[in-house]
This record gives structure tokens, sequence and C-alpha cells, in this order.
């Protein structure tokens, strides 16, 4: 997304002149006519200036005068292919993205096409029973469960497309004839998907062993399927680059408060006491970046969590990703139902 946006609104009431002004410093050839809180009202282009002056428009002209008051705009997030189509369809340089009218960024295409990508296999493990949420996949695998318009590994799927990685890989076991009817060959997001399926569950970390050996000499990122997260995948894999990890795990802090008084004591007698005291852990967030040391080391249909294969390689620098951002794991009812509330305030709708 273009950083220079905000140098590029103006007022409705702004003057053709201070408006040239503005289109001029950035270099854009566009301003965004917004109202209150970013509101966007309109757009106004160096031609549309360059037309209004023809036509005999003073430059003290309000530029509302001239703008262009239905301009074509895109919702945050929405996937790169997408925004290509779009541009290309109606002939665009750039598009203003908006959030509930309010515009929170611009794409330019220049941008869009000199958008770093990543050739690094992004591999969901999307197998699960997702017993804990029954009935709700009774018939319908976890992944496919909506959280807001859109099923949750498609939620998942976008923002890693968002951050420019293009080659994936799917673990499917229970129903998995729905998952690979719903994302297909990833042709509908411009994207590789490719499967991989599990006769027999195998844990978190033993679907590694049935990637195909062909795979390019990079990193892999390992996510869980229903993991809802906002987390920087380009930071995650510059971390590990630079610290030259043989594998990094994500973590979050998480606190847990004694609903009691913690009584300390030597003996029969007491020596502290301490009123409902807070513990906090590091936990595992289930998202990973693995070597390909690590991924080749699992035997085909070898059944192992990531917990236990990482542990093997404590002594050969197993590095933790302490983040920040938004995560909430799906894993019961209570969460599926928090998804569905948090959704509309994140960048993932």
């Amino acid at each position: 997304m273009n950083n220079k946006w905000k140098d590029i609104l103006v007022a409705p009431s702004s003057s053709i002149r201070e408006v040239l002004k503005v289109i001029d410093k950035a270099s854009l050839k566009l301003a965004l006519v917004v109202g209150d809180k970013n509101k966007l009202l309109g757009t106004v282009t160096d031609g549309d200036i360059r037309r209004a002056l023809i036509n005999g428009k003073p430059l003290v002209t309000p530029i509302v005068e001239i703008m262009f008051s239905t301009p074509t705009t895109a919702l945050i997030n929405t996937p790169r292919t997408e925004l290509l189509a779009l541009m290309n369809k109606m002939g665009l340089l750039s598009i203003p993205i908006v959030k509930d009218g309010q515009v929170v960024g611009l794409e330019t295409l220049h941008q869009l096409i000199q958008k770093t990508q990543y050739d690094n296999p992004v591999f969901f493990m999307a197998g699960g029973l997702g017993t804990r949420l029954r009935p709700l996949t009774l018939n319908c695998p976890k992944p496919l469960l909506k959280v807001g318009s859109k099923p949750i590994l498609e939620t998942v799927l976008i923002n890693c497309i968002s951050a420019g990685f293009h080659n994936f890989y799917i673990s499917t076991h229970y129903l998995a004839e729905m998952i690979q009817d719903y994302f297909g060959n990833g042709d509908k997001w411009g994207v590789s998907i490719k499967y991989i399926h599990e006769t027999t569950p195998l844990g978190t970390g033993g679907a590694l062993g049935l990637l195909p050996k062909d795979l390019p000499d990079l990193p892999i990122i390992v996510m869980n399927g229903d993991v809802l997260t906002t987390v920087n995948l380009v930071q995650l894999l510059n971390f590990h680059d630079e610290t030259k990890a043989n594998a990094t795990m994500c973590v979050r802090e998480y606190e847990y408060q004694v609903p009691y008084g913690v009584i300390e004591s030597k003996g029969q007698q007491i020596i502290s006491m301490e009123e409902k005291p807070i513990h906090k852990f590091h936990v595992n967030a289930g998202i990973y970046v693995i070597s390909r040391k690590i991924v080749n080391s699992v035997k085909k249909n070898e059944k192992i969590d990531m917990p236990t294969l990482l542990e093997k390689y404590l002594d050969d620098k197993v590095m933790m990703f302490h983040f920040q951002d938004y995560w909430l794991d799906i894993g019961r009812i209570d969460d599926f139902n928090k998804a569905q509330t948090d959704i509309s305030s994140l960048d993932l709708s």
C-alpha cells in the first residue's frame, strides 16, 4: 500500500490551486477529497483539473465542484489479484482503499506489479476433526466454518496472499473433499494450492513427512488452519532468516490469575501471602517457520506433534517470535463466538 496516501487528502472546500500543489508535491497524479473522519467524498486527478481549466474554471474554484463523486474503491485486504483485475478493467492507475466508507489507504498499479513475492511454501494444517466445536463440525470441517462472511481458512489464506505468498499446501483428513472443492487449485486467488491427504491423523507435525521432496530450498511457514491472526508473516520470516534459526515458533503472552490468595510457608509458618497473583506464560500460537532440515527429518506417515518434533532440535537454534498482533485459536464454541464479534474490528474481514 502506498505510504503517501495521507499526503493527498484534501477538504471539499480546497481550491483548485491548493489541490494542484498537493498533487504536484505527492507525484501521484491524484487527490482524495474527504470529509469528517476521512470519509471519502470523491477523487480529483490532474486530468480533471486540466479539463476544468480548459472549460474556464478559475483557480479559486472549490474542488468539490469538479471532483468525481463516485470513484471506484476497494475494501481493505482485497487480494492483490482482485485489485489488479479491477484496475485493469476500469483502466485505473490507483485505487482508494476504504473501510466503512473511510479512506484507509491507496494502492497503485506500479506498487502492485512491483510487490515482493515470496516463494516460501505455506503449509496449512486443516485435517483436524474439530471435536470441541461440535455440532458445528458434524457436517462441515472446521476450516470451512464461516467467521464473518468467509470461512476461517479463506481469511487466513487471503492474509498470506496479501503479504506476498503464493505457494500453498493444505493438509486434509476429515471431510477433505469439501475443503478441496472450496479452494480448488487456487486459481480463484491467482495462487497455487496443493493438497496433502492424511489417510490417518498424523498429528500437527506428521503431515510434513508427506510434502513433496522437490520443494524449493527455503524455510516453510506452517500454520494451524483454525488460527485467526494479523501476525506479520514477512516480519516473522525476516526474523527467522536474520537469526539463522533452524525453526521459529510464534508465541503469545498468556496471563492466568489464581482466584485465591496464595500462601508461601516454611514448615507450618506462613512467610508470605499474595492475593490472587497473576502468572504470565509464553504459549505456542500454532504458527511456525521450519527449515528443510527439520521437514526432511519427518518420515512418511510418522505420527508426531509439532512441539514434540521441535523438542528434538532445542540444541540446534529453535527461536521464538513474540508478537502482539491479534491472535485467536478457534478451538471451542466460545472461541468461535468471540471470533464472530472480533472480525468486524479487524483488517481481515
